[in-house]
């Protein structure tokens, strides 16, 4: 979870196989990120979060919206 303007976000952190790591925020499909280390990719996609929430401030009434997190297993 990363935290912006008082809001939580669920992020997916993955190590790349050449190295560095990438970053995708759920909730905010366009907010994408990486760094070269796991401290760098979270302060990159908090930025990229930041960012898009200033490009698109409709999506903050989106996300106050009722939301679910569900896990599936395919």
């Amino acid at each position: 979870m990363v935290e912006v303007k008082g809001l939580k976000f669920t992020v997916i952190l993955r190590e790349e196989p050449e190295g560095g790591y990438s970053a995708q925020c759920i909730e905010l499909l366009g907010a994408i990120s990486q760094g070269e280390n796991r401290e760098q990719a979270i302060a990159n996609i908090r930025e990229a979060i930041e960012g898009y929430l200033e490009a698109f401030p409709e999506e903050l009434n989106q996300l106050k919206r009722k939301r679910e997190l569900v896990e599936i297993t395919v």
